[in-house]
């Protein structure tokens, strides 16, 4: 059965940080690990600075050397990608960009990364009393889902339209000329999430 190649890693473990990390452990130099291994030190020093991958013959002959398996290495090499890449990325306050509609009634805070741009965008929403957010239909197929945080909003998406107050959602065809308005005597809170689909 063919392995589904896009699953896989496009590029081998960084297996250089491990071997540096097991010979100073070993309190090896490099000159040592090199007599030890028959590696040479030119090419030990290029894959401890992953300038370069070793070869399954070399990467076995340093596994003898340092008395440990290949797979050894290599899970170290594997535990060093993932701590080098964050779980939790955090972006502050002041980086987060905002947009206006002309009359500075309405803001949008975007909230989704860049790289969604086009596919599911979420903004913060906040309109000023008598505000109005009105849209060109954008691409054919998507829609928009606007969950009221606070004060009285009317949808209007073609020919229907729709009151709604804290709590409430809707979902509409954004591929028409759509308006979102704060009815209310109050500053108006929701968050809009904006679906495209790709065909």
């Amino acid at each position: 059965m063919a392995r589904d190649m896009t699953s896989l890693p496009h590029d081998p473990p960084p297996v250089g940080q491990a071997i540096q990390a097991i010979r100073a452990q070993q309190k090896l130099s490099l000159d040592a690990l090199s007599k030890r291994s028959g590696v040479s030190k030119s090419m030990l020093s290029q894959i401890e600075r992953n300038l370069t991958n070793p070869t399954i013959a070399v990467l076995w002959k340093l596994a003898q050397a340092l008395d440990i398996s290949v797979g050894d290495i290599l899970g170290l090499g594997m535990q060093a990608v993932s701590a080098a890449e964050p779980t939790i990325t955090l972006q502050s306050a002041h980086a987060t960009p905002v947009i206006k509609n002309k009359d500075g009634t309405c803001e949008l805070r975007i909230l989704g990364p860049i790289d969604l741009a086009g596919t599911t965008e979420w903004y913060a929403l906040t309109v000023e009393p008598g505000g109005v957010l009105a849209s060109d239909p954008h691409e054919a197929g998507t829609r928009e889902h606007l969950t009221v945080l606070s004060g009285l909003w009317k949808v209007q998406s073609g020919n229907s339209e729709q009151q709604l107050q804290t709590g409430e959602t809707a979902r509409y065809p954004a591929d028409q000329p759509h308006v979102i308005s704060n009815i209310g005597d109050t500053t108006a809170t929701a968050w809009l999430v904006v679906e495209s689909i790709r065909r």
